[in-house]
């Protein structure tokens, strides 16, 4: 074999391996702002996590432990197949009449991630992904929802100078209210990100994961912070936590999280 032809496939291939060591994974928490990614062919990834919240409105204390899940499988570069749900539920409510629980689990949400386009820094051009996702009415009685409720997402991301990104996420999303009526109602989020070392990233967020009229539940919007420690190019841990800003929305919510990539 000839020595320029070997040396073209030795080059090769370290290039090849330089760009799988970079392929890290890229996950869809823990702040509401999806990523633009999908997993890649055959590739699946699991996102799981312990989640709680607490709220006090009218004289009414509320504590809801769950545990998010969010299932993705790669069919291509550009499509990924979805599953979510909140898992297992437990709900304990203080009030006038005393102290109540429920436990059980929540809906599943069947859905897809379309990559629509990459992001490029040097043009300013944003990572562009559409998300399309169905709630079934799928859980446990006093957690499950009333019939599908579909939703669509839209995500761009920009990658900027010194290990910033900026990310914002508007969608709509269909849902019925407590009379049984069917209604729209919107969503919205914006996160600042920045790579703190080579493996530990910070993040800032204001989300409204819904946007709604007061008989639809009103508006539910929290200031969201957090941090993402990449333990492996497969594998994060990270945490955050979020402070309701309107009656509507929980005062005060925590997880902390595993995603893992196969």
């Amino acid at each position: 074999m000839r020595r320029d032809v070997l040396f073209s496939m030795i080059l090769m291939a370290l290039v090849a391996q330089a760009a799988a060591a970079e392929d890290t994974i890229a996950t869809d928490r823990p702040d509401v702002v999806e990523s633009s990614d999908v997993v890649g062919r055959g590739r699946v990834q699991i996102e799981t996590s312990l989640a709680f919240e607490r709220d006090t409105s009218g004289g009414v204390r509320t504590r809801v432990r769950s545990t998010p899940t969010l299932l993705r499988v790669g069919v291509n570069d550009a499509w990924e197949l979805r599953l979510e749900t909140d898992g297992r539920l437990s709900a304990t409510t203080d009030d006038a009449a005393g102290r109540s629980r429920e436990s059980g689990y929540a809906d599943v949400a069947l859905g897809f991630k379309w990559h629509m386009q990459d992001g490029d820094e040097s043009s300013g051009r944003p990572g562009v992904a559409w998300l399309v996702h169905v709630d079934v009415d799928s859980g446990s009685g006093p957690f499950r929802g009333q019939g599908l409720r579909p939703s669509v997402r839209m995500v761009a991301e920009w990658e900027l100078p010194n290990d910033v990104a900026l990310g914002v996420m508007p969608g709509l999303f269909a849902d019925r209210n407590g009379d049984g009526k069917r209604f729209v109602g919107g969503i919205l989020a914006a996160v600042a990100s920045k790579s703190l070392t080579e493996r530990l990233r910070g993040f800032a967020e204001i989300a409204a994961s819904q946007l709604a009229s007061t008989q639809n539940g009103g508006n539910v919007v929290s200031l969201n912070a957090g941090l993402a420690y990449l333990w492996t190019k497969d594998m994060q841990f990270d945490l955050a936590v979020a402070r309701g800003l309107n009656d509507a929305t929980p005062d005060f919510a925590w997880t902390i999280g595993w995603s893992a990539r196969f």
